[in-house]
C-alpha cells in the first residue's frame, strides 16, 4: 500500500478530523509537521497554493481540504464501508453536516477557539453567538439520535467532532447541552479514536 503523508499540526480541528480517520481506518501514515513558517514556504504552496493545512499526499496525489480529504478516503479506502453511504439520501444527509463543519462549526466553536488560544482577528461575541446557534441546533437533533447523519457513526460526526468537543476551549460552555455531549462520548468511545491535544485558555 502507498504510504500516506498527512501535513498539519497536531491543535488543528481540520488536521484531527483526518488524522482521526486515518486511525480508524488503520491506514498507515507519515504525520508532517506543518507550522505557520512551513506553510508559508514555497516548498508548502506547491502542495496548496493557499498554504492551508491538512494536506494529504497519497502518492502522486496531493489533496487538501478537510472535508474533501474525508471523501477520498472513504471512497478509496472504505468504499461501501459505513462512513460514506451510497444511496442518495444517506449521502447528502453527510453533506449536509459536511457544509455544517465548514460553516457554523468552523465560524462558531472553531472561531471563537482560535481568537481565545491565538488571539486571532474576529468578533468573539459573534462567534460566540454562532456557536450557541449551532449546539442548540445539534442539541435538539441529538436528542432523538445518536449520530448526526445515520443510525451509526459517518464522517459527518467526525467532521464535526474536534471543534466541538473543543468548544470550552473558546469559552464556549457545553454544559447546556446533554445530548452533544452524550454523543461526544460516543466519537471517543470509537475504537482506534485519537484525542486532539487540550489547549489551556489564557485567563
Amino acid at each position: 500500500m502507498t504510504k500516506l503523508r498527512l501535513h498539519g499540526t497536531a491543535l488543528s480541528g481540520h488536521v484531527h478530523r483526518v488524522s482521526l480517520f486515518l486511525n480508524i481506518l488503520r491506514l498507515e501514515h507519515e504525520f508532517v509537521e506543518a507550522g505557520a513558517q512551513v506553510r508559508a514556504s514555497p516548498e508548502f504552496r506547491k502542495l496548496n497554493p493557499l498554504g492551508q493545512i491538512p494536506v494529504l499526499e497519497d502518492g502522486e496525489l496531493v489533496l487538501s481540504d478537510s472535508n474533501a480529504i474525508l471523501v477520498y478516503l472513504a471512497k478509496r479506502y472504505d468504499a461501501g464501508g459505513p462512513w460514506l453511504p451510497e444511496d442518495p439520501v444517506g449521502a447528502a444527509r453527510v453533506q449536509r453536516w459536511l457544509s455544517i463543519a465548514a460553516g457554523e462549526v468552523m465560524y462558531g466553536p472553531g472561531t471563537a477557539r482560535l481568537i481565545a488560544l491565538w488571539n486571532a482577528p474576529g468578533d468573539p461575541a459573534r462567534a460566540q453567538a454562532i456557536a450557541e446557534r449551532l449546539l442548540t441546533f445539534m442539541e435538539t437533533h441529538l436528542a432523538g439520535h445518536d449520530y448526526l447523519a445515520a443510525a451509526g457513526p459517518t464522517l459527518a460526526d467526525l467532521a464535526c467532532y474536534s471543534y466541538v468537543a473543543h468548544a470550552p476551549e473558546g469559552r464556549v460552555s457545553l454544559e447546556p447541552y446533554p445530548a452533544v455531549r452524550d454523543w461526544l462520548a460516543r466519537i471517543e468511545a470509537l475504537p482506534a479514536f485519537v484525542a486532539m491535544p487540550r489547549s489551556q485558555v489564557p485567563a
